[in-house]
């Protein structure tokens, strides 16, 4: 079960890898030659920065996901297929990155449409992985001896933040594309400058228990 933990973690990377290259390929060459190069270059800033943000949310849940499968020991079926799950929504942010970069800075209501969008999906990630976690931390029979179970559960109320913050996003995107997108950026660096830790067994109380159970 161990080298199963390994295969679904080496699947999981290799599929973040993936959306990622996508995301890079997303970015547009500029049209203008000649001295109108730059001019077509700075045009595209909608696409930059809309990379740079998909960029880190999609880098922070990578390290999310690496963080929970440290601790893991074994994998079961329904975990395979939350799993799954998670990576599904993942791999649609390059698509929804792409429709918000076209119409970020348009009039009407299409950048509100396209900002909407992709807040959905990070809504929708947030409560898949937060399924996950919950899964994984409901009994803790997946997880290495090392792990402190009830400590883990205590993290539930953190990892489901997202699950709050995102939806929120939602709502404004109804009144600024542009300013859910900055919205976007500042929770994926909170995320990156907060990561939670998963509490382990100190090892002398470890210890002890194994003592008091040769008895």
């Amino acid at each position: 079960m161990e080298t199963e933990t390994g295969r679904v973690e080496a699947f999981s990377d290799g599929v973040f890898a993936v959306i990622i290259t996508i995301l890079v390929l997303e970015l547009k060459v500029p049209e203008e030659t000649g001295s109108d190069f730059w001019h077509g270059v700075r045009e595209q800033w909608p696409h930059y920065a809309a990379y740079v943000v998909s960029f880190l949310i999609i880098g922070v849940m990578w390290v999310n996901h690496h963080t929970i499968f440290s601790h893991i020991k074994r994998v079961d079926r329904p975990l395979l297929f939350l799993n799954l799950l998670v990576l599904m929504v993942v791999s649609v942010v390059p698509y929804t990155t792409n429709v918000l970069a076209e119409h970020l800075m348009e009039e009407g209501g299409s950048a509100n449409a396209a900002a909407v969008l992709y807040s959905l999906v990070t809504v929708a990630y947030a409560l898949a992985f937060l399924a996950f976690w919950w899964y994984v931390t409901r009994l803790g029979h997946l997880f290495h001896e090392q792990v402190d179970k009830d400590g883990a559960r205590a993290t539930r109320v953190r990892f489901g933040l997202g699950a709050i913050a995102y939806p929120c996003t939602v709502a404004l995107a109804f009144f600024s594309a542009p300013l859910t997108l900055v919205a976007h950026f500042l929770i994926a660096i909170y995320y990156a400058a907060n990561q939670i830790p998963i509490p382990l067994v100190v090892e002398e109380e470890r210890l002890e228990t194994a003592s008091d159970l040769r008895k």
